[in-house]
């Protein structure tokens, strides 16, 4: 399995409201569609294939709201595209497959979303690594 392409179609970002409440932030990522794309770079032994995706980051209630459409391709050997497919049919992706796509939406689309959060002054929706100080434990 291999990223061959990823492109972003749409980048809605708003903010909603002020709010003093506390804040739900929510994140969801739906796979819209997978289809066989045809390129004829790749050999007998891969398909290339095209998916398309929302990932959605939501501060609750009513507060604010980001929104990524895009596609990426990736190639498959046979065998996987034709489980792929198989399942697909029941919208169901093959784990490993799941959690490769998963994984590269929200490496892609999280840097972007943390880069708009400090731009609107919104709460990152991920926690961000901070340092502390150290404390002296007297032996």
């Amino acid at each position: 399995m291999r990223l061959v392409s990823f492109n972003f179609s749409k980048i809605n970002v708003e903010r909603i409201s002020e709010t003093n409440e506390r804040i739900k932030i929510d994140t969801n990522i739906d796979i819209s569609s997978i289809e066989k794309a045809k390129l004829d770079l790749f050999n007998d032994k891969e398909e290339l294939i095209q998916i398309k995706f929302k990932y959605v980051i939501n501060y609750e209630p009513k507060f604010a709201k980001i929104e990524f459409l895009g596609s990426m391709f990736i190639t498959l050997n046979l065998k996987d595209s034709k489980e792929l497919f198989k399942m697909w049919k029941d919208k169901e992706i093959p784990e490993d497959i799941r959690v490769f796509l998963f994984n590269v939406i929200l490496m892609k689309s999280n840097i972007k979303a943390l880069q708009f959060e400090d731009d609107l002054s919104l709460p990152p929706h991920i926690p961000m690594p901070r340092l502390s100080k150290e404390e002296n434990n007297p032996k």
